[in-house]
Order: C-alpha cells, then structure tokens, then sequence
C-alpha cells in the first residue's frame, strides 16, 4: 500500500493567534519504502510536537496497494485553501479516487502548478513519479518556519526523497 498524509502545522504567535496575518507556507514532500511507513512516519512527528512545538491541523492518508488501488485512510483539513493543496496532492498521486475523495481540485497538475499553490512542475512531476506501488508518502503544508524540523524528522524515517515547496494558499 502506499501512504500519502498531508499535515499542517501552525505554532503559537501572533500570526497564528490572527487570521489577518498571513503566513508563508510551505509543502513537504516524502516518500519512503513500504505498506505504513509514512502512517508510522506521521504518529511520530506527531508524538514529538510538544517538543519541536509545532501543531498538526490538516493531513490525509491515503493508501495504494501492490495493484494500484487507491484508498483514502484518514484526512482533516485546516481551511479551504489548504484542502484544495490536499485535494490537489491526493489527486496527482492517486488518481481520480484520489481526487474525489480528497477535494475537487481539478486538474492536479495545473492546479498544484498554477498561481493559487505555485509549486513548480518538475517537483510535482517528481512527486508523481515516486509515488510507487508499496511505498508511502508523507505531504505536510506547514509554516514556514518548522520546515527544517520536518525534513530531518522525515530523513529520520529513513525517506527515499524529501521535496519541499513554497506555496501560496492564503
């Protein structure tokens, strides 16, 4: 099966305590070898946030076994826009399942690479592209400043590739 969780992450301050403050935002990307590696992945980034502080708002897994069946496991968004990149993400690596069960984003490719998100073609390209069948992938949009945190957490977890992008959703 593969996995594909989409968290967001937002810390105490000021921007998150006011919705007029806009954050810059950014979409990590890791995919490792594996049925429940990124489930596994997630529980322990989650467990660990009292200490890096961040706090998980928005993912979503979904699962592709050795066939290519898709199905989504578990998913909660923070807002629209963020659901739209989630949407977006589960399309482009799960097909139209993925789509219809994660936001009608419409065209994943032209939506993730349009000006609403703004990631760049070759990283979404890449994304689809490792996505393969009985591995999992880990997304997480989150404020820019805990990016750091989250890619050594996910090169911890031993991840085959690790794509982070900023995007535009607020």
């Amino acid at each position: 099966m593969t996995a594909v969780a989409v968290l967001t992450a937002s810390g105490a301050g000021v921007a998150a305590q006011d919705p007029q403050i806009k954050t810059s935002e950014t979409l990590v990307y890791a995919v490792y070898d594996g049925q429940d590696t990124a489930m596994d992945a997630f529980k322990t980034m989650k467990s660990g946030q009292m200490s890096t502080g961040e706090r998980i708002e928005s993912y979503a897994i979904v699962s592709k076994d050795v066939k290519g069946k898709v199905t989504v496991r578990d998913q909660r968004k923070r807002d629209a826009g963020v659901g739209a990149v989630l949407g977006g993400v589960i399309g482009l690596v799960g097909g139209p399942l993925g789509v219809a069960a994660g936001a009608t984003a419409g065209g994943s490719v032209g939506y993730l690479t349009g000006d609403a998100v703004g990631i760049p073609r070759e990283k979404v390209e890449s994304m689809k592209a490792s996505l393969t069948p009985n591995s999992s992938a880990l997304v997480v949009v989150l404020e820019d400043r805990w990016v750091q945190d989250v890619q050594r957490d996910m090169n911890q977890a031993h991840a085959r590739e690790v794509i982070a992008s900023q995007i535009g959703v607020k």
